[in-house]
């Protein structure tokens, strides 16, 4: 609609301030109208997140909407979160939907109905994008919550210990703060989109009866946009993935090397997918066509018998090679094998929780099958396997530079067990199996909480040992196209010089070009004493909160439960030294940071 032609009716303004607006604009050339419309946008965005929009005090009985918080580690609870906001909608309910990093706290007293979307990482850990909120919820300054009807859905991998133990944290809290349960928690596995989908739905018919009748009472309601712009979003997802030429695969350890690392491109030519450095790719791979022989044969299991999966049907070989998981095993495997086989003692492991977790931490899926034959049906295996997930590696280019192509860092998982060499599904898939040129399945996951500053000229500080180094070649990558002013300073980690320097003569050149300010170097086999990133960081102490302190971004990616620990304590101590901090001012320095998104994690 012409601006001409707005009228108050057709709008949330009065007829005078559509008549004050209408005479502004004409006095504006294009570029100034642009000027305003962005800064109106920025405006009204901050008043959202902060809990209010931009309009005098509502009345006592305007209606409060549907919020949807999320914390998502990969993009899964995001993806949920935005699945009932389109939902909600679809119903006529006004929603708001903020990532917790831009929740604003102070604003949760206000809400009336809430969903929280949560994924669980590590060691039963909150998503970055939550730590904030889920720490505050549980300290003295949350508030009250009384009357608030609050529902939450928790994504989890079963094969971890602390499954979904966000959510439980979440809700457990939210209610001790007064708030009443309005549907069931869901605690949902890796193949979560059918249950999330019923799970949503029902939420739903609990909350529209609720939403809708303050409405009919008379509330007003104003919707309005909250969180950061939203890309154009790829036709190609985890549901629907696009089928990609692998290039190459190229190993870039030495021949005594340890460690088994590729660098792997793909070209994505023909596809609309785009991303930015920080993001992830998903990899969709193929089983090893020998385990699944082995299996069928152990089974006794004819390989052209035919199965359902959902609404499709094919044989039983096809869908192990294909559709199913077959190497990261997990709790209800070995609950459904152990019932369909009539296996006792796999039985037994269920009632037994530090066993089970004992039991699968050293077997695959193939594993347990062949060490436990039996004779059931086809279609009883297909239904004790869960789907194949597509496995998500950090992205280690920047599209400035190699256009329609996406690079990645893969590491082999390779381990001996029961006499026989064991590898990971999508790496050994990578690294052993593909040949280059075939067709891999793969679809970008955005990660906004791991990105540049948008300033250029900030400093960054990046600490990534092993194939931690991806995400920062391509922030070099992308920093060099933009001919970035900020100073960048790599600190990069490997068991040996000769041997694991990952991308040594790129990252030499770019030390010699000058984009590359610093470069310190930790190969941890190289001398008698062990050294570590962490240990480079508080040799470089001072310097390293001289950047903080002018407003360097920090970022770390690699190993969160060791590595990324240690680097933070790490950090600590920087701190605790270089700033005259004891330890609790000197986590409330980096929680700041955190807050300020200028420290950043892209762990795992």
């Amino acid at each position: 609609m012409l601006l001409s032609q707005l009228s108050a009716a057709a709008s949330p303004l009065t007829q005078e301030q559509v008549q004050k607006l209408q005479g502004l604009v004409a006095e504006l050339n294009p570029i100034q109208q642009a000027w305003v419309s962005g800064y109106l946008a920025a405006n009204a965005n901050t008043a959202a997140l902060s809990g209010t929009v931009g309009q005098p005090a509502a009345p006592a009985g305007d209606a409060a909407p549907l919020t949807i918080l999320y914390g998502s580690q990969t993009g899964n609870a995001k993806g949920v979160a935005n699945q009932l906001k389109e939902q909600a909608e679809s119903r006529g309910l006004t929603v708001k939907l903020v990532s917790m990093s831009d929740y604003k706290a102070s604003a949760l007293k206000k809400e009336k109905f809430l969903v929280v979307a949560v994924s669980t990482y590590g060691e039963g850990e909150p998503p970055e994008d939550a730590e904030t909120l889920h720490e505050f919820i549980a300290g003295k300054k949350a508030p009250k919550l009384d009357g608030t009807q609050v529902a939450v859905i928790g994504l989890g991998d079963s094969s971890y210990e602390f499954f979904c133990q966000t959510a439980i944290d979440f809700e457990e809290r939210l209610v001790k703060l007064g708030a009443e349960i309005a549907y069931p928690r869901a605690d949902l596995d890796v193949d979560y989109e059918d249950e999330a989908q019923a799970w949503i739905t029902g939420a739903l018919d609990i909350f529209e009866p609720q939403l809708k009748a303050q409405q009919s009472a008379g509330a007003n309601v104003v919707s309005m946009p909250f969180g950061a712009p939203v890309a154009a979003a790829s036709q190609y997802t985890k549901q629907n993935p696009f089928s990609a030429e692998l290039s190459i695969v190229q190993k870039i350890t030495g021949r005594d090397s340890s460690k088994d690392v590729r660098h792997v491109e793909i070209s994505l030519e023909g596809s609309d997918i785009t991303y930015t450095p920080g993001d992830s790719l998903g990899v969709y791979f193929l089983n090893d066509e020998e385990q699944v022989t082995a299996v069928l044969a152990a089974l006794n299991i004819t390989a052209d018998e035919q199965v359902t999966l959902g609404k499709e049907t094919l044989d039983i070989r096809t869908a192990l090679i294909e559709k199913l998981e077959l190497t990261q095993s997990y709790p209800s495997f070995v609950e459904k094998y152990g019932q369909a086989a009539n296996n006792a003692q796999l039985l037994a492991l269920v009632e037994d929780k530090a066993a089970m977790r004992e039991y699968i931490e050293a077997r695959q899926v193939f594993d347990i099958i062949l060490q436990n034959p039996a004779d059931i049906t086809a279609q009883a295996l297909a239904d004790s396997c869960r789907k194949l997930q597509a496995r998500l590696y950090s992205i280690a280019s920047s599209q400035a530079e190699v256009e329609e192509e996406v690079h990645l860092t893969v590491g082999l998982v390779e381990f001996e067990a029961f006499g026989e060499q064991h590898f990971g599904g999508c790496s050994g898939y990578l690294a052993q199996r593909a040949e280059e040129g075939v067709s891999v399945k793969v679809f970008s996951e955005h990660n906004d909480n791991f990105r540049l500053p948008s300033d250029d000229a900030t400093p960054v500080i990046m600490v990534g040992p092993g194939t931690g180094i991806a995400p920062f070649r391509a922030f070099l990558q992308e920093r060099d196209a933009r001919e970035a002013q900020g100073e960048n300073w790599l600190f990069f980690g490997n068991p040996n010089f000769t041997q694991d320097f990952l991308y040594q003569v790129e990252l030499q050149g770019y030390v010699k070009s000058g984009l590359l300010t610093h470069i310190d170097l930790a190969f941890s086999r190289d001398q008698a004493e062990k050294i570590y990133v962490q240990d480079r960081l508080r040799e470089k102490g001072a310097a390293v909160f001289a950047w903080l302190e002018k407003g360097a971004h920090f970022y770390v990616c690699g190993d969160a439960n060791r590595m990324a620990k240690d680097v933070h304590q790490a950090l600590v101590d920087i701190v605790k030294a270089h700033g005259g901090k004891d330890d609790e001012q000197a986590e409330l320095y980096l929680k700041e940071l955190r807050s300020a998104n200028r420290y950043q994690k892209d762990v795992y």
